[in-house]
């Protein structure tokens, strides 16, 4: 069933600033949605459009920060095409199931993993730009990969962090080249999520596409931002991410 929702005309160029700003830091260290989901929802948007519409504008900044780190030789597009493949089939399963039933379970779930990876990022030594010794083969992440579709279709907030992260501890990718997969992974993940949320009516088109050009910019100059700076820059902001997503679940616990 397609759901309406009347948009204002101020809300047009508010979001594009909102847009860039989050494309921004998702493209660096994930959690765009800290900003852009709330920011929907306080415009009185509902739940199941505001979902659809941050994916729909997600999408484009993810692929083009994808763009950017690929530009720059950090994305390794065919070696990880099944893994791709395996994550969009888990994020189109997840936006399906997100329609019919209530995420609010995950809400109180995600912030324990999230303070677990903020701990992780602090104190594990892998967290740099060297490359390390896999734990994995890439056979052995496609679960890994396959669930965090899954989730990112579901609910979202923290994908980006939770496939960096296990790139890094899994993989034995350096932080920055970890981050450009993530990139790949997490745009294959939104473009799952858009074409089910899109076939379901739960979209706002005009919007999100005028949000859309916003979260290209913001992707763009992240993207270049961190691989000029690297693992000191992602790591901190990839902290910050993490237990600014956390404050955010909790507070939802006693707000909703």
């Amino acid at each position: 069933m397609i759901e309406a929702f009347e948009v204002h005309s101020w809300l047009y160029p508010t979001m594009f600033v909102v847009a860039i700003f989050t494309g921004f830091v998702d493209s660096i260290a994930g959690g765009g949605g800290l900003v852009m989901m709330p920011a929907l929802l306080a415009t009185g948007m509902p739940p199941h459009l505001a979902l659809g519409t941050n994916k729909l504008q997600s999408v484009f900044g993810t692929s083009m920060a994808c763009r950017t780190y690929w530009r720059g030789g950090l994305v390794q597009v065919r070696e990880n095409l099944p893994l791709i493949a395996i994550a969009f089939i888990g994020a189109a399963s997840g936006a399906f199931l997100v329609q019919m039933l209530a995420p609010r379970i995950l809400s109180y779930i995600v912030p324990i993993f999230l303070l677990a990876l903020a701990a992780y990022v602090i104190l594990s030594p892998r967290m740099t730009d060297d490359d390390a010794q896999q734990r994995l083969t890439r056979k052995g992440y496609a679960p890994v990969a396959g669930g965090i579709g899954l989730y990112d279709g579901f609910f979202g907030p923290g994908t980006g962090q939770f496939f960096t992260a296990s790139l890094v501890g899994l993989r034995g990718q350096g932080l920055t080249r970890a981050t450009a997969n993530t990139k790949l992974f997490n745009a294959t993940t939104n473009w799952a999520a858009v074409a089910v949320f899109a076939l379901g009516g739960k979209m706002v088109w005009l919007l999100g596409l005028t949000m859309a050009a916003g979260a290209m910019l913001g992707g763009f100059i992240g993207s270049r931002f961190a691989m000029r700076h690297g693992a000191r820059i992602i790591r901190p902001l990839m902290i910050i991410a993490c237990l600014g997503l956390t404050g955010r679940l909790v507070v939802g616990w006693f707000t909703s």
